[in-house]
């Protein structure tokens, strides 16, 4: 007998549920219902699609609906799924070119229904060039902006990964960027002080003008087209606004009958099962569980979304899971300009928000030995370590360097992962080559300065 699941949501955890289907079972018939026409853009990719770095925008997407031409792989844009029906497990979907309503009946629903970038609840959000950053319809209006002559000031509204990325685009593209934020420091949620600091340096270098401690009250124009940012502290000239201010949860619809959290969070089990029989929720409308912090917490990231995908797959058929969910750690990296960073984990931010008593170490040395010159690619390399102050098991991490080290990411993702302490880092076997490392590596250094040990000098 063949086995209908329905998944709603086309973005990085409904694509990988059709591979884990395909991949696991014979007597599937899969359908996708997705809301948007373009299926399924890559928001993370925005930015190089501004910088002219990609193929096509229309190649910015995870993949397209022929990238499935199975006969049992019903791929279908343009449909909102509106409700579920549990007594009779069935979802109403409404196709939105032709406004007729159907009903679809499954065996297993598999929610993938993401998030929504949030705008300002401030006068003005509804004037000419006030932009948001996300998704193709947005990305492309965007990078028409940036082609024009006439958008010389460009605002951008939070310093977060996506804010970031929106100013280093406009930048490059040759225009007057201020960048403002609520909080006291760009990447403040993501990094501490000792590398954010180098980060708004760089900014201001590259003529970014960085606004901290912002609180906006209103955008301000005439004409209907936006002119300036109004805040309690000053005014910013903006012929361009582009809202970088975060995300909430695409769960409306959802209200009455899977059950939510305060913040519109769709609530799962360990095995990421809701209240509902046979329905399961992943990626970033859910709270994933952290390893780093044994709790779940928000976690808006596609690695997140695909291991959970690969996960309630794997199970979905049981009628008692194996094993529960294991978790993530939560993992990113970006550019700024010249600089590259990879946290992974916690930090002081998430931390606190989280209720967790962490240490702390923060270390700086050059890459590589010190007979070897600056101009010969000897940079300076920046590493902050998080642990349990009772065994020092690292709990985050990040490095930053304007060599690129964000493979050093992945080890600390890795370290964290398999709750690996500072002796365990301290000691780690990892390769030594002048050509690209010291003696003992970047992170063997930075868990021996951590356990206060000797620095390490071959001066």
């Amino acid at each position: 007998m063949t086995r209908k699941v329905v998944i709603v949501g086309a973005s990085h955890g409904g694509h990988q549920a059709i591979i884990e289907l395909l991949n696991r079972y014979d007597d599937i018939d899969i359908t996708l219902f997705e809301s948007g026409d373009f299926i399924s853009f890559m928001s993370c990719g925005m930015e190089l699609y501004l910088e002219n770095d990609v193929t096509s925008v229309h190649d910015v997407r995870n993949f397209r609906p022929a990238s499935f031409p199975q006969a049992n792989v019903h791929i279908l844009d343009n449909h909102l799924v509106t409700k579920i029906n549990q007594s009779r497990q069935t979802v109403s979907v409404k196709n939105l070119k032709s406004n007729q309503d159907t009903e679809v009946s499954y065996d297993k629903l598999i929610l993938s229904s993401g998030v929504t970038p949030n705008a300002l609840a401030v006068p003005g959000a509804d004037l000419e060039n006030v932009f948001l950053m996300r998704g193709y319809d947005w990305a492309t209006k965007i990078k028409a902006k940036l082609a024009d002559d006439n958008i010389k000031n460009v605002t951008i509204v939070g310093a977060g990964y996506i804010g970031i990325e929106a100013a280093e685009a406009a930048a490059k593209a040759g225009k007057q960027v201020t960048l403002l934020d609520v909080i006291s420091r760009p990447l403040g949620t993501y990094l501490d002080a000792e590398l954010t600091d180098i980060l708004s340096n760089e900014l201001a270098t590259r003529g970014v003008k960085v606004h901290t401690n912002i609180e906006i009250s209103e955008f301000c124009g005439r004409n209907g087209q936006v002119e300036w940012v109004k805040s309690k502290q000053d005014n910013f000239p903006s012929d361009l606004v582009i809202q970088a201010t975060g995300v909430k949860a695409n769960t409306n619809w959802l209200r009455g009958t899977v059950d939510l959290d305060e913040r519109g969070w769709i609530k799962n089990d360990p095995y990421l099962r809701t209240n509902l029989s046979n329905v399961y929720a992943l990626g970033d409308a859910t709270l994933a569980y952290s390893v780093a912090a044994d709790k779940k917490m928000p976690i808006a990231l596609a690695t997140v979304a695909r291991r959970e995908a690969r996960y309630i797959v794997k199970h979905l058929f049981e009628k008692i899971p194996t094993t529960p969910f294991s978790g993530v750690v939560g993992s990113s990296a970006l550019s700024v300009f010249s600089y590259n960073f990879a946290q992974s984990g916690l930090n002081s931010f998430t931390a606190h928000r989280a209720g967790i008593n962490v240490n702390s170490s923060y270390y700086e040395d050059n890459l590589r030995p010190a007979f070897i010159p600056k101009d010969k690619g000897n940079t300076k390399a920046y590493t902050k370590l998080f642990f349990q102050p009772f065994d020092h098991r690292l709990v985050g991490g990040a490095v930053l360097s304007k060599h690129d080290i964000t493979a050093q990411g992945n080890v600390l993702a890795l370290a964290i992962q398999y709750r690996l302490t500072l002796e365990d880092l301290a000691e780690a076997d990892f390769f030594f080559q002048p050509g690209f490392d010291r003696q003992w590596s970047l992170l063997n250094l930075a868990a021996q300065h951590a356990l206060g040990e000797s620095e390490f000098t071959n001066k």
